[in-house]
């Protein structure tokens, strides 16, 4: 699966194929943990605001945009298929 992205795309378009299943936030954090960053340091890595981090690790944003997991993930090395696994 390819998911091209624009750099104009809003922060506050919905990842409209994602469910409430999933737990981004969780996943976020663990590999976050696991590469020993904390969430200043993956913000600022992701090119995404502290704030919308935490937000999505502590659930209560349940469903960021495709960009921004797109760029968390690529800053956590992973997948965006590993983000959003339950």
């Amino acid at each position: 699966m390819h998911i091209f992205l624009s750099p104009q795309e809003s922060e506050t378009e919905t990842f409209e194929f994602m469910t409430t299943q999933y737990n981004i936030g969780n996943n976020v954090k663990k590999f976050r943990n696991k590469l020993g960053l904390t969430q200043e340091d993956l913000a600022q890595k992701a090119g995404v605001k502290y704030t919308t981090l935490s937000k999505i690790e502590s659930g209560v944003v349940k469903k960021p945009t495709v960009y921004i997991i797109a760029k968390i993930a690529k800053a956590l090395e992973v997948s965006i298929e590993e983000l959003i696994k339950s």
